[in-house]
């Protein structure tokens, strides 16, 4: 296996609103190479559980080898966060005091030109990030139509270009089967530069190969489930689509009565189920971009399980 580091965004910050303790259960459901789950480990100073979950069989070899030192207090789980439910149950976990999210794609991922991630370097046109499992992209855009191709492109990129990529690609002989062939084919229909409209098409793709939208949709619920009271869930992400998702996600969570306003007394008896820690998404600062510059994206947001009698509270103060 080819060396697989990776450098943890915002990791001060997700320690800092996590607040990890000895004793603790601790859930990062995207372990990559092991950097958040270390650093959680270390502040528990070894003594709890940390679960560690991702689909990707390299980055659980990585992750196993950089935590060794903890022994039985790293658990690590190959799986899809999706199911994140049963993995805990399969782990005898019932509820966490914490839950990590780092979404996207790691360094290594980028970096190893053999999985396709990146239109830098020619290679095959992967981007899975489980290479054992699932349809790869090339595979995709050779099953899509010309419309299915700029929906995918639009919805996933938020590509203006998205029907004249998807057209010149569905008009090529032969779909492309190699990043550097598609690159190609964007290059004629993108403005130059078209960095940033291969970046975007690159994306796109990724998401939908490893169905990363629906994955998340899936998993948060399940997270706020296991949370124990006070229990924090962290998420951050990379790209707008996730980080809109998580935030709309976290305010209807945290709202209580969701009755129509003409009715005088409430008849849903929805309580809010966390408070939200983070009112703006949490940056990286300009040391860490230095630093790191894929953190640069990076957005970073938080919440708090709150108790049912908090709930109660909550709803019983709504305006």
């Amino acid at each position: 296996m080819t060396e697989y580091r990776h450098e943890p965004a915002l990791l001060a910050e997700a320690i800092r609103l996590l607040e990890p303790r000895p004793g603790g259960t601790y859930i990062d459901c995207t372990i990559g190479g092991g950097g958040h789950s270390e650093g959680i480990l270390e502040t528990m100073k070894g003594r709890g559980i940390l679960l560690g979950i991702d689909r990707d069989p390299e980055a659980i070899a990585a992750a196993g080898t950089r935590l060794a030192r903890f022994g039985g207090a790293a658990r690590l789980r190959r799986a899809p966060f999706s199911r994140l439910a049963g993995v805990a149950a399969a782990e005898r976990i019932d509820a966490a005091d914490g839950i990590l999210y780092d979404l996207g794609v790691s360094s290594p991922q980028l970096d190893h030109a053999e999985r396709g991630m990146s239109y830098r370097t020619d290679a095959p046109l992967d981007l899975r990030m489980d290479r054992t499992a699932g349809e790869t992209a090339a595979e995709l855009l050779a099953r899509l139509d010309e419309k299915g191709i700029a929906d995918l492109l639009h919805r996933y990129g938020e590509e203006p270009r998205a029907r004249a990529i998807a057209r010149r690609v569905a008009r090529a002989p032969g779909r492309p089967r190699t990043t550097g062939a598609l690159a190609a084919l964007v290059r004629e229909v993108a403005p130059r530069p078209a960095e940033k409209t291969l970046s975007r098409v690159f994306q796109a793709l990724r998401l939908a190969v490893n169905r990363e939208a629906e994955e998340l949709e899936a998993s948060l619920p399940q997270a706020i489930d296991l949370l124990a009271p006070d229990a924090r869930v962290l998420v951050i992400s990379y790209q707008s689509i996730d980080d809109r998702f998580t935030k709309e996600f976290f305010r209807r969570e945290a709202k209580g009565c969701i009755c129509p306003p003409r009715l005088p007394v409430c008849r849903c008896g929805r309580s809010p189920r966390i408070e939200i820690l983070t009112k703006r998404a949490v940056r990286p600062s300009a040391s860490e971009v230095a630093t790191n510059a894929r953190a640069r994206s990076a957005r970073l947001r938080a919440a708090r399980r709150l108790t049912e009698a908090a709930g109660s509270r909550a709803l019983e103060e709504e305006p």
